[in-house]
């Protein structure tokens, strides 16, 4: 298995990147590699300064860097020896298995839609985040801000995609899903809310659990996959990470509240694409990209989008659902 990251596109490039894959190595499967794409002088520098053979590393030099202030699709298309096209470029051509950057999240958007592309079926993809259980545990939220606005059916297969997603990453064999409302009732919610519970209650491609409130979503006691639109979803994650730092401030210091910081989990999975791509912090500490890699790892292990396929048929459109 070899995972691509991007080591130009962060805030600290490429030191943290590099820093952050040497303390992934030992922590890969055995059959894993990291492939660093960028630049090669830099890349060795960074290495030579831990003591460390950049020769554990496959090296693709780049020459170009898309920044985080660059207009994302113009710099995709202007900038093909960047290290973040010519990852996308190795991840469509199959040379990689997955790809990580820290780097501008809508140049990344934009590398997807250019390259990998959404699985044929898949009405728009989504970005996904992993959140801990009070008890122990996590579940996983999305939309986190990749769509703002959505449709029913966009929501039936975000549940569709973090059913999968889950059980490939976990092990889980039904995770229950729930939508995010304002109350548990079936009435309850916005004209949004009630189509989507509507659809959702009569599928039998995913385990529905029916609304969940957001005092609930943390105690894990009724449902590990929770689906929202992109805007609620990005408002739910940003507080959630507040209460990290606001916790520290404090002097709280809990696995709880440490699970809150999204060091880690280092990175976002875009769901329902054709390949396995991770999106991360552009301030990644090397912590992060360490379990960037991680999880990009699982996720390639977990074999999402041939899953994803057999699913997203003509029978799997809301439509159709039951």
């Amino acid at each position: 298995m070899k995972i691509g990251l991007d080591t130009m596109g962060g805030d600290f490039a490429p030191e943290n990147e590099v820093l952050g894959a040497l303390e992934a190595l030992p922590e890969l499967q055995e059959n894993s590699c990291i492939v660093l794409f960028g630049d090669e002088k830099l890349i060795k520098a960074v290495c030579k300064k831990q003591g460390a053979d950049p020769s554990c590393f496959e090296i693709v030099h780049t020459t170009e860097i898309i920044g985080m202030h660059d207009h994302p699709a113009k710099a995709f298309a202007q900038k093909p020896d960047s290290s973040m096209a010519a990852g996308f470029k190795a991840l469509s051509s199959g040379m990689i298995d997955g790809f990580a950057s820290p780097g501008n999240t809508g140049a990344m958007m934009a590398g997807v839609m250019y390259t990998v592309r959404t699985i044929e079926g898949i009405l728009r993809p989504c970005i996904s985040c992993f959140y801990p259980f009070i008890g122990g545990g996590s579940g996983l939220l999305l939309d986190v801000g990749l769509n703002a606005d959505c449709k029913a059916e966009n929501l039936y297969q975000y549940a569709i995609l973090g059913s999968l997603y889950l059980k490939g990453v976990t092990g889980m064999e039904a995770p229950r899903v729930a939508l995010l409302n304002i109350g548990e009732e079936e009435s309850k919610g916005n004209l949004l809310m009630k189509a989507a519970h509507e659809m959702m209650s009569k599928t039998n491609h995913f385990h529905f659990v029916g609304n969940i409130e957001g005092n609930e979503v943390f105690t894990g006691k009724k449902a590990d996959v929770v689906v929202c639109d992109g805007f609620v979803g990005n408002v739910v994650l940003k507080m959630a990470e507040s209460f990290y730092h606001l916790a520290l401030r404090q002097g709280i210091e809990t696995d709880f509240f440490g699970k809150l910081n999204y060091e880690s989990h280092g990175g976002t999975p875009v769901l329902g694409v054709n390949a396995p791509v991770i999106i991360g912090h552009g301030s990644s500490s090397p912590k992060a990209i360490k379990n960037m890699i991680l999880i990009t790892e699982k996720t390639v292990k977990a074999k999402l989008v041939e899953k994803v396929k057999s699913v997203i048929t003509k029978t799997a459109f809301p439509d159709n659902a039951g």
